[in-house]
């Protein structure tokens, strides 16, 4: 199954991110020897500061079997930052409807091989699936992706080959890699849905993954945790805070429903007196902005 984790979501999922980072450090930092930044076992580069979006593959314990990170390309990403020598002098892609996808892997060590649930090959293409139909879903018309010659290999058996390249390819730790790229299509999706013979919704939404798994860890736990007591008469919580600024940084009406939004699906975490304490705030704050 597919969780989608991004900047709204990810201070729910801290473990499931936790064992992802893990996994990539196996893949990246050992099986393909690339020059990754591996710290306590985890693989985290700066680009995961950039609050992209994560399409994380899940088996029914809930572990991590496969990722996949994606990042817009109208900021810093990796094709034009870190392997712009795979660009051979052509400029980077900055397009709004263009995203960057990269640290595709799945656990070849937990998986086994066939074609059933827990196998590879299922996982690579559910992944497949949940990132090309997220990606459909967010606007995304385009993804240029960093592999290997080997997932060049995968894509191209799953019925999903690039429809073109960029650049050219370059050496990188144990294996050279190359830039390619696939539209986000239904033909490219229902493709893929015929190789793999899945069928269903491959995702999870974040309200069942907090039920089946226990998502929030004792990490997260914190968020919830009182603070220092302020001008309120009941002190705010760390997410109260975190939901406050989002609403004072809006800067158009879009973020400010997104914000309130975002109140209203985590206020089943707050008591009543919380919840009164933090709707009285929120119409000072939105009086405030008027």
């Amino acid at each position: 199954m597919i969780l989608v984790i991004d900047a709204l979501n990810k201070h729910l999922f801290t473990n499931i991110l936790e064992d992802m980072y893990q996994l990539r450090a196996r893949v990246f930092g050992g099986r393909l020897g690339w020059e990754v930044n591996v710290e306590d076992g985890k693989e985290i580069d700066d680009f995961d500061h950039l609050d992209p979006a994560y399409v994380v593959g899940l088996d029914d314990d809930g572990n991590v079997v496969s990722c996949v990170r994606a990042l817009q390309t109208t900021g810093p990403h990796m094709l034009s930052d870190v392997f712009s020598a795979i660009l051979d002098g052509e400029p980077p892609i900055r397009s709004a409807s263009v995203w960057e996808s990269t640290r595709f892997c799945v656990d070849t060590n937990r998986l086994t091989r066939g074609k059933d649930r827990n196998s590879v090959s299922y996982a690579t293409c559910e992944l497949m699936i949940g990132s090309l139909e997220f990606a459909r879903q967010s606007g995304i018309k385009d993804i240029v992706t960093v592999i290997d010659p080997v997932m060049d290999r995968v894509l191209k058996r799953s019925d999903n080959a690039p429809y073109g390249y960029v650049g050219k390819k370059v050496g990188m730790g144990k294996v050279p890699a190359l830039a390619a790229l696939l539209d986000c299509s239904e033909d490219r999706i229902s493709r893929v849905r015929d190789f793999s013979g899945i069928n269903h919704d491959v995702f999870i939404d974040e309200e069942a993954a907090l039920s089946k798994f226990g998502a929030k860890t004792p990490e997260v736990e914190k968020v919830f945790a009182p603070t220092a007591a302020n001008k309120d008469d009941l002190p705010r919580s760390q997410l109260e805070n975190y939901l406050f600024e989002q609403l004072d940084e809006a800067i158009n009406e879009s973020e400010r429903q997104a914000a309130l939004r975002l109140m209203d699906a985590l206020s089943g975490t707050l008591s009543s007196e919380q919840k009164n304490a933090m709707r009285s705030s929120a119409g000072r704050v939105l009086a405030k902005g008027a």
